[in-house]
């Protein structure tokens, strides 16, 4: 089929904050923070963001007002990946030595076998910016609904069909599912969180800007 096409960008002017375009959003943008695999901040997380191309943010917003007449709002753990952080989870990947985070993670996995069965990748859909991390927050009872499995584990738990969850569990995995379809997100199976936008806008662009808010404005682009 050929080699894949992949074209890097720096511009930013395609894209919004999640945040603008859907009020009611919850940010928890772990690689900002500490709290995910690696167990640093990640290169180019500037601000705990969630930046989208327009297309994906609209297509989010209806399918967060749809999850909003049943009491729930989205609860984003990540959004927009610029190509900086990708580069920095493969730099991490090549050091056998760092596993702080192996106990939370990837407990069932040596660190060795994350690259070839594909959980860290030279390049990420995310990169793309039409790709969204997200789950349900219950609003009335004040927490995330039991999807049976945290975000970023690395393991068959994580699968959207696993098979060993109870059927409350497994409901809530289909209705999240069903919705993002709904709305025009194509889920991927081994991750119950992960979302892209079937016709996105820059199929072939992996884009490089920091994610920070300031450069939606054109300022420094």
């Amino acid at each position: 089929m050929g080699d894949k096409v992949i074209i890097l960008s720096d511009d930013s002017s395609g894209f919004v904050a999640v945040a603008d375009i859907i009020p009611d959003v919850i940010l928890d943008i772990r690689y900002y923070s500490e709290n995910n695999f690696i167990g640093d901040r990640i290169d180019g997380y500037e601000e705990p963001a969630a930046l989208l191309t327009k297309k994906a943010a609209y297509a989010l917003k209806n399918a967060g007002d749809e999850v909003n007449k049943r009491g729930f709002s989205f609860r984003i753990f990540d959004a927009y990946r610029p190509q900086t952080a990708v580069d920095h989870f493969v730099r991490w990947a090549k050091d056998p030595g760092d596993v702080r985070m192996k106990e939370y993670f990837y407990p069932e996995l040596s660190k060795q076998e994350l690259f070839p069965l594909g959980f860290i990748a030279e390049h990420s859909g995310h990169s793309r910016g039409s790709t969204v991390d997200l789950t349900l927050y219950d609003r009335a009872g004040g927490r995330d609904v039991d999807m049976g499995g945290t975000f970023d584990f690395f393991g068959e738990i994580s699968h959207s069909d696993y098979k060993e969850l109870s059927v409350e569990q497994s409901d809530n995995r289909r209705y999240l599912r069903e919705v993002m379809i709904n709305n025009g997100f194509i889920p991927l199976k081994e991750e119950w969180w992960h979302y892209t936008l079937k016709n996105e806008p820059y199929p072939h662009t992996y884009f490089t800007f920091p994610v920070k808010i300031q450069r939606l404005t054109g300022a420094g682009s």
